[in-house]
């Protein structure tokens, strides 16, 4: 079940929730740091560091890598931001939603991510969980394989061989 989700909100009620968590840190909230939450929030997908300091640099090229490092360090810690670190070992961010859950398709050839959600296979996970007397409080599952793509770039080779 897709749920209606008002991102226009959810980004300003996750600008708040930063702006509030900032200073009990014993940090201020600087204009580069929000900056750096409003790319980062707008942005689809799983970015790595210098994706993400990329996406900043092109509106505001004062912005260090350092920065950007930092404050996603910040976004995670608050719970905005999941750092994701699949088989190739680099560290990816994503923007936390908690209306929706997804799992992963990773592609060991092309390094594609692809995300999906399914309600049957949430259903048979807490079913199973449930079985065992045992309580979720998250989980992660992470399907390596190969992509339709590079699978048919395959065959082409195979194919002129």
């Amino acid at each position: 079940m897709k749920l209606n989700f008002n991102f226009k909100k959810a980004g300003r009620l996750k600008t708040t929730l930063f702006k509030s968590k900032v200073p009990e840190e014993g940090l201020k909230t600087t204009r580069q740091r929000e900056e750096i939450l409003r790319v980062f929030l707008s942005s689809v997908g799983h970015r790595n560091l210098a994706q993400i300091h990329a996406q900043v640099s092109k509106e505001n090229p004062k912005i260090g890598y350092t920065t950007v490092y930092r404050t996603l360090k910040l976004l995670t810690r608050f719970g905005l931001a999941a750092e994701r670190k699949f088989d190739d070992g680099e560290t990816r961010y994503e923007p936390v939603s908690a209306e929706t859950h997804h799992d992963h398709l990773i592609c060991l050839e092309c390094g594609r991510i692809a995300e999906f959600e399914d309600d049957a296979l949430e259903s048979l996970q807490n079913g199973i969980a449930r079985r065992h007397g045992f309580k979720i409080l998250h989980h992660r599952m992470e399907l390596y394989g190969q992509c339709i793509q590079c699978a048919a770039r395959k065959k082409t080779i195979r194919r002129k061989s």
